[in-house]
């Protein structure tokens, strides 16, 4: 234990977001080449997820820096019919993010943020 966080590797990371209320499907994502680095859910093809993704957290990387905007990227909601896609890019690292799909009618987002950032804190790389 560091800091009092229990460390957790990436399986065990996205293990436990998927046991968030309407979790549906999540990943870790290398932002730099689009590769998926773990995944798991069903309903969504994580690989091309992680492809597109990726280029959403590029193009809001981009427009941040053009607009001289001094922060950093917390997370990126995409909010759908029936779903919630939550983009978390890591504060460590931020070339990696997770990608957190939530059904809408049983997802909490809030506590689904909430949890993302407790499982960023505790993730090992």
């Amino acid at each position: 234990m560091t800091d009092a966080i229990a460390l957790s590797t990436v399986p065990t990371s996205l293990e436990a977001l998927m046991r968030v209320d309407g979790a549906l499907a999540v990943a870790l994502v290398d932002a730099s080449t689009g590769m998926l680095l773990g995944g798991v859910g069903s309903g969504i093809d994580l690989e091309v997820a992680a492809a597109g993704n990726t280029e959403i957290v590029r193009a809001k990387v981009r427009t941040a820096r053009a607009l001289g905007l001094p922060d950093s990227i917390e997370d990126i909601l995409v909010t759908m019919s029936t779903q919630f896609h939550i983009i978390r890019p890591l504060t460590r690292a931020p070339e990696v993010f997770i990608y957190l799909v939530l059904d809408r009618d049983r997802g909490n987002l809030a506590m689904a943020r909430l949890k993302t950032k407790e499982i960023e804190n505790q993730l090992i790389l």
